[in-house]
Order: C-alpha cells, then structure tokens, then sequence
C-alpha cells in the first residue's frame, strides 16, 4: 500500500487540535472574545474537551457516576458506564518506545482496511510541548473515493471530568448529529460512536463521524474520517465516510493504541482532579433563569455539568431564542483582548462591552447579541442571546427574547457571586 507521506511543521490538524485545547464549552462558540477568555480559563483547567479532535461533534453534556450501558441515538441517556469513573490501573509500561510521527502514521496505514495512503502527517510525542496530543492523519481511498481519516491520542485522568467528556454524546442544540452510540467493552473501556456532520449548519454535506475511547486506565484515542479528502476545503468524494461504525470502533479500541499512550507523559495537574465531578452546574443554570425578566418561558436547558457555563432557550411566544452565559474567575490576564475602544468602565472599576452581531454558525438571519463584563479582581461575566433555539437553525424571530440592557442587568447581577 503505497504512502506519500509530508510532515510539516503545524498542519492544519495540529493546529485545530492545538486550538481546541483552549476552547471552552465544548465549541459552544458564544462570540469571539468570550471564545479567547474561555478558552484560557478552560486551559487552564485541562479540560480537553472532545472539540481537541472530533471537530464540529464537540460533546458537552455531563453526567454523574453510574455503571449503566448507554445506547442512545440522541444523547438522552443519563448516565455513563462505571468504567470511565474508576481508579487507575498499572500500564505495565515502564519504559515505552519512542512515539515518532512515522509511527504514528505507520501505525494508522497499518490499522486501516486495504488501500490507498497519501497526503499523510503526523506528530510524536514532543517534551518540550506535552499538551498537545501524538496525532496522524491520512487521505484513505479504498477504491470508493478519497477520505481523510485521523487519530489522536493521549491521556485522561481516570474517573475525571474529561474521561467521561471524551465519550459524552454531543449536545444538538451546538453539534447536530444523526446518531450516537456508546458502549462498554469488553475490557471495560467505554466507546461512543458518533455520525455527524463537518459543518453543524450543513451547508455542505461533509459528514464527520467519529469514535472516541476512553481506558479504565485513562488511555484516550480519538479517531475521526470525512467523506471528502480533508475536513475543510475539499469536496464531497463518496456519499459516506469508509468505515463503519464496527470499524471505527475496532480501530480506536486497537491495542496498538495503548503503548502510544504509554509514552505520552501524564500532566501532574491532571492526577489532581477527583473522581468524582465537582462541576455540578445546577446553580448556574439555577441563578441565570431567576433573572430572566418575567414573561419568557424556558423550553429547554443545557446540562448541569459545568460549573462556568450553562444555556436556557426561552420562548415568550413569539419564537425560540437561545440564551447562553459564562462565569468564569480569574481573567484579569485577557482583559486588553476583550475590552478594547467603546468599552464602557463603570465607577467601581468594572468593564462593561456590548456587541451586536451576526450569529457564526451558519443559521440563516440569526443574529447574536452579547454584554460582557469583567470586574476588578478578574471575575467575568459573559452572557449572549440569539434569535433562534439554535445558532445552526434559522432565525425564529427579528431579535433576541432578551434586550442589551436586560442581558446587562443579568450580568452585572451581584448574584454570581455566590
């Protein structure tokens, strides 16, 4: 099977990896600067979440611990099996080989069904940058049609927030889907398979699916394939991606996988993070419907797993609009990229901006408006209402359920301080 393969220096999957490990909200895509502030709490946090390598199908419910087998095609079910919430075990690995970026992309080639390889890249495991995961990517063409097909791995703490992250069903009110799988092995690794779609608004049909696995150890592989020769920028060459979901399974579950994460050094900081989740979220979503004005009624919310995020959509009878907000500490540091001239510096010390705009995510006519706040000791406040239940849908009404000035008073309500 032959193999043209290129490494650059920071190809473009490296790059997205790189950037997704500083988003937050799992790709909730609130506004640009709520995006660069969040995302330097969220790195701060190590929350990698699943946006690091499955793109658009970023997940981002959460739940408590359970032992339960979830089967869901809509990302309903309630719980998680155990085996992503227990205690780490011994690898067994006490001196790992070398992670390369030839053998990550070997490794791949070798994996995949027969075929024809191009265009590949990849990345080992690099010391002096330990955050950013061994990846490979390759152009597949099992005779069907070019596809791009890529694998990530790398570590999460066993029984932590972004072991039972990885393998969390998507939220569609951010990443549309047709279908998603989870299941536990027979090792006890729980595995979620995931059919979706490149661009969430599909404006294009370029189908993503992915697989995502996380170890009672806390191996964690990320596969993803397209049915176009690239995630972005290429055209539709096969109506669906190569691999079945059984293949996709089979390839993230590959023991081969397990001594590349072997290599992979554990960030201390990740050790420290309990077994037991901590960012229970039902205050904050809680707090943000007491303040709603009066009159708006919410039809929908976000799940109560985040402690710095939460969403309602909320009708007053004439259409959905979907309210977002973030609550974050400590953000003192990004406050020259988020309130810059027409800022507004209120008498004890508080920025205040205000921002119209257009909604990003493709849905047609929606518009985005959006009241940051940052006060004095870096606490942060970050609240935007939309014209749609949904940034990917169209317009539901002329304007957000919320005006500037009511999305104001929310956040500068002192209430969040609790």
């Amino acid at each position: 099977m032959p193999s043209d393969r290129q490494n650059t220096e920071r190809p473009d999957f490296e790059r997205r990896l790189s950037d997704a490990l500083h988003e937050t909200g799992a790709a909730f895509d609130a506004d640009r600067s709520a995006l660069v502030a969040a995302g330097t709490a969220r790195g701060r946090r190590l929350r990698r979440r699943r946006a690091a390598v499955l793109g658009s199908v970023a997940g981002v419910a959460l739940v408590g611990v359970g032992g339960a087998l979830v089967v869901a095609d809509d990302g309903s079910s309630d719980r998680l099996p155990a085996s992503v919430t227990g205690t780490p075990k011994p690898s067994g690995a006490s001196s790992p080989a070398p992670v390369t970026a030839d053998r990550m992309i070997s490794t791949l080639e070798a994996l995949l069904p027969e075929g024809r390889f191009s265009k590949a890249e990849g990345r080992g495991v690099d010391p002096n940058e330990p955050l950013v995961a061994p990846y490979a990517q390759v152009v597949y063409d099992d005779g069907h049609g070019a596809a791009a097909v890529s694998v990530t791995v790398d570590r999460v703490a066993p029984g932590g927030y972004d072991a039972r992250q990885a393998v969390r069903c998507p939220d569609k009110v951010y990443a549309p889907y047709d279908s998603c799988v989870t299941s536990r092995l027979p090792d006890s690794s729980v595995v979620t398979v995931v059919k979706g779609y490149e661009y969430p608004d599909r404006r294009l049909d370029t189908k993503l699916w992915t697989a995502a696995l996380v170890t009672p150890d806390g191996h964690h592989v990320s596969v993803s394939e397209w049915n176009a020769a690239a995630e972005k920028g290429a055209p539709v060459s096969r109506d669906r991606p190569p691999l079945s979901a059984d293949q996709l399974r089979t390839l993230a579950a590959a023991r081969e996988w397990r001594g590349v994460v072997d290599a992979v050094p554990m960030d201390p900081r990740q050790t420290q993070e309990p077994p037991v989740a901590q960012d229970d979220g039902t205050a904050l979503r809680h707090t943000l419907a007491a303040l709603l004005p009066k009159g708006l009624k919410v039809v929908a919310h976000g799940a109560d797993d985040d402690s710095q995020f939460t969403y309602l959509v909320v009708d007053d009878g004439r259409g959905r609009s979907l309210v977002q907000i973030n609550v974050q500490p400590d953000m003192s540091d990004v406050a020259g990229q988020l309130f810059g001239a027409g800022s507004e510096t209120l008498p004890d010390g508080t920025l205040v901006a205000e921002r119209k705009a257009p909604g990003e995510k493709g849905g047609d006519g929606v518009v985005m408006w959006t009241v940051d706040t940052l006060r004095t000791d870096g606490f942060r406040v970050v609240i935007s209402a939309f014209n749609s239940g949904s940034q990917q849908t169209a317009a539901t009404r002329t304007a957000p359920a919320l005006t500037l000035k009511q999305l104001r008073g929310i956040a500068l309500s002192p209430r969040w301080r609790r």
